[in-house]
């Protein structure tokens, strides 16, 4: 049975995804089989397994850095917000109904058997599971049978390192006021404390770590500081997702729904230079850009109202009509179609029109496709004529089935006409014959040369996993890390 090490944070975005991939990566370079665990996900970013299941997008990205295939046991359940007091829940990899916040907190205990029974099988695969907290373990209202930080940290009898942000302010406060709104018990199983996302001479907060560990009782097993790495964040908190202005010369605007969804679909287009990503959120910001991408939503409908009345839609069919290219993923996809219902009620119920941009209509269902998919760019004319043959590889997850009068744009479904395409692809740009050919073709449009190559994807992030974990070993005390994992709780 494996032995564990639990990462917890002191409020969202404190850095424990990214420091549990660091973990995963330092154990997979010092010769040990290593898993990530989170027992309870809340995020709208997810991907597909090989199986068919669907998990949070972070411990697919963990799962890479330890150099294993995803598994439905690294994340046994996941709650995709609908509405702001509701989500879907996915046990096991699948969707199992909607709950309201308070439906789901008296059903949760109800879920404990099949987080352990993952947990446990997970456990017997490998030598360490690397286990990460949400949010805050002193969130005192929602503590009373809670099933995924000190709760976890109990049933899988794991030592914890809390985490603090140091980048935000106040990282006395939050850890030691963390550590002083424990429980007796809880304090005893926090064996260290990290500081993290540390700017600056480190040497400026050796004071700071005495008076952590004076006050706190905890060793501080390392100050990391800011570690600049292009890892996949899972977190509507990312900051992947500010408006800036453009600086590369090439202007890629994503519209950044309400709802947005797997928003690290374009992370990819960072790889090439001359090119940036900037998500928009008015009609104002939208401006002249060189590409424009409507991604996945988990409320296609009350997302589509939201660009009609802010006044996106209609900046957007302006760039169309300028010919602007204009690419939409799943709910994107969906939202470019002429006719979007809901009769089951999967996410908000009702129906609207969409920007008939293309000739498709889409009705949603009970039952949810989710799958990994492969296949080809079909001949298409217009600017999507630069992917002719292209191949790709992603995952479909989608409630929705879309009916198409246009050219279909792929081996397996989805539409463009002119410069307007969609499809229910994610992960379609990671794809080096996608992404390249696209970028090339926006350089060419603008009468740029392209000086950039084909971007390997696959390499690229494992070069940013061993960033990461440099930066996070060089900086924290391993062989201390080392003697709390092997000694447990």
């Amino acid at each position: 049975m494996a032995k564990a090490i639990m990462i917890q944070g002191t409020m969202s975005n404190a850095g424990k995804s990214f420091f549990a991939a660091a973990l995963c990566r330092i154990f997979r370079q010092d010769g040990y089989s290593c898993a990530p665990f989170k027992s309870q996900n809340m995020a709208l970013n997810s991907c597909i397994t090989a199986d068919g299941s669907e998990i949070g997008r972070a411990q697919a990205m963990q799962a890479e850095a330890a150099g294993i295939e995803p598994s439905v046991l690294m994340n046994p359940v996941l709650l995709k917000p609908t509405t702001d007091v509701g989500s879907q829940i996915i046990v096991n990899g699948r969707a199992v109904g909607n709950m309201t916040a308070a439906e789901y907190f008296s059903h949760k205990k109800e879920l404990v058997p099949s987080i352990m029974s993952a947990y446990e099988q997970l456990a017997a695969q490998h030598d360490i599971i690397v286990i990460e907290g949400a949010g805050s373990p002193v969130e005192l209202n929602l503590k009373s049978d809670d099933i995924v930080n000190m709760g976890m940290a109990k049933l899988a009898e794991a030592p914890v390192l809390l985490v603090g942000d140091i980048d935000r302010g106040g990282v006395f406060a939050q850890l030691l006021g963390t550590l002083n709104l424990l429980e007796r018990n809880e304090q005893e199983l926090v064996r260290g404390l990290v500081v993290n996302k540390f700017r600056g001479d480190k040497s400026l907060f050796d004071s700071g770590v005495e008076i952590l560990e004076k006050m706190g009782g905890k060793p501080v097993l390392g100050v990391v500081p800011y570690i600049r790495c292009d890892i996949e964040d899972e977190d509507s908190l990312s900051h992947r997702l500010d408006s800036r202005v453009p600086e590369g010369i090439i202007d890629i605007a994503v519209i950044r729904l309400p709802k947005i969804s797997n928003f690290t679909d374009f992370d990819v287009f960072s790889q090439y230079e001359g090119v940036s990503v900037r998500y928009v959120t008015k009609y104002t910001q939208l401006e002249n850009p060189d590409m424009i991408i409507i991604p996945g939503t988990k409320s296609t409908i009350s997302d589509m109202k939201w660009l009609r009345e802010s006044g996106m839609e209609a900046m957007i069919k302006k760039c169309a009509s300028r010919g602007v290219p204009v690419f939409g993923i799943c709910g994107g996809y969906q939202m470019l179609g002429e006719k979007i219902s809901d009769p089951c009620a999967s996410e908000c119920g009702g129906s609207i029109d969409g920007m008939s941009l293309l000739k498709c209509s889409t009705v949603f269902g009970s039952e949810k496709t989710q799958a990994q998919t492969s296949g080809s760019f079909l001949n298409a004319n217009g600017f999507f004529s630069c992917l002719n043959g292209a191949e790709f590889s992603g995952y479909e997850i989608h409630m929705g089935r879309t009916e198409s009068c246009e050219e279909a744009m792929l081996s397996c479904g989805g539409a463009y006409n002119g410069n307007v395409g969609g499809c229910y692809i994610h992960g379609i740009f990671d794809s080096p014959q996608v992404s390249e050919r696209l970028v090339k073709q926006l350089f060419k449009d603008k009468g740029i040369p392209f000086a950039g190559g084909e971007a390997d994807r696959r390499l690229y992030k494992e070069r940013q996993f061993d960033i990461l974990a440099d930066g996070v070993r060089s900086n924290i005390n391993m062989e201390l890390l080392y003697k709390i994992i092997e000694r447990g709780v």
